[in-house]
């Protein structure tokens, strides 16, 4: 079977995809659709997004300097797509789509109570980057929804389906196929051969 070759282009995929809230400085709120996220370090622990200038929220991310991550999931996935379509400049998200409103403990942002799982950030650099401007951003606190806890105080967040984006679409997540170090685990007194 052969290989096409492509122009150069993103296609690390899927993507992690979720709703960014902000505030402005007068305290209106606004959600972004992010998938154009990640991890950057643990220690600090600090993540990016990378958001268009062009874009709404962009402004206030901006002269805020702060932003929640906000994790999707099966039951959040058409507010999901409505908040990445829709401008905040024409429509209130937050109202349109029945979300509710979590005050914040380090950021003037609202958090989405829907959401299993809210990421409070303070930007610390912006990088300019040709289409997208990149926010680096240090965690300020974590939110996570108690109902996804088991009795040992394991926060499962599969329970609440989270999504992925590929190629222009939503994805659930599927079935656990290993735990991290499962490939040189040993089991009993034999190791498993690949």
């Amino acid at each position: 079977m052969g290989r096409l070759l492509w122009k150069p282009g993103n296609m690390l995929y899927p993507l992690p995809v979720v709703m960014v809230s902000v505030a402005d400085k007068t305290g209106r709120a606004n959600i972004i659709t992010v998938a154009w996220v990640g991890t950057v370090c643990s220690d600090p622990p600090m993540v990016s997004i990378s958001v268009r200038p062009e874009r709404y929220s962009y402004s206030i991310l901006k002269e805020t300097g702060e932003f929640a991550l906000n994790l999707t999931t099966r039951e959040l996935v058409y507010a999901t797509d409505y908040c990445g379509v829709k401008s905040g400049r024409d429509v209130d998200k937050f109202e349109n789509l029945h979300l509710t409103k979590l005050p914040a403990l380090k950021i003037q942002a609202p958090l989405i109570g829907e959401s299993p799982v809210n990421i409070e950030c303070l930007v610390r650099e912006i990088k300019p980057l040709g289409s997208h401007d990149m926010f680096l951003a240090e965690v300020a606190a974590v939110h996570a929804d108690e109902k996804y806890m088991d009795e040992k105080r394991v926060f499962h967040l599969e329970k609440a389906e989270p999504v992925v984006y590929s190629h222009g679409t939503y994805y659930a997540c599927g079935e656990a196929l290993g735990t991290f170090g499962y490939s040189v685990r040993k089991v009993g007194h034999s190791k498993t051969r690949g």
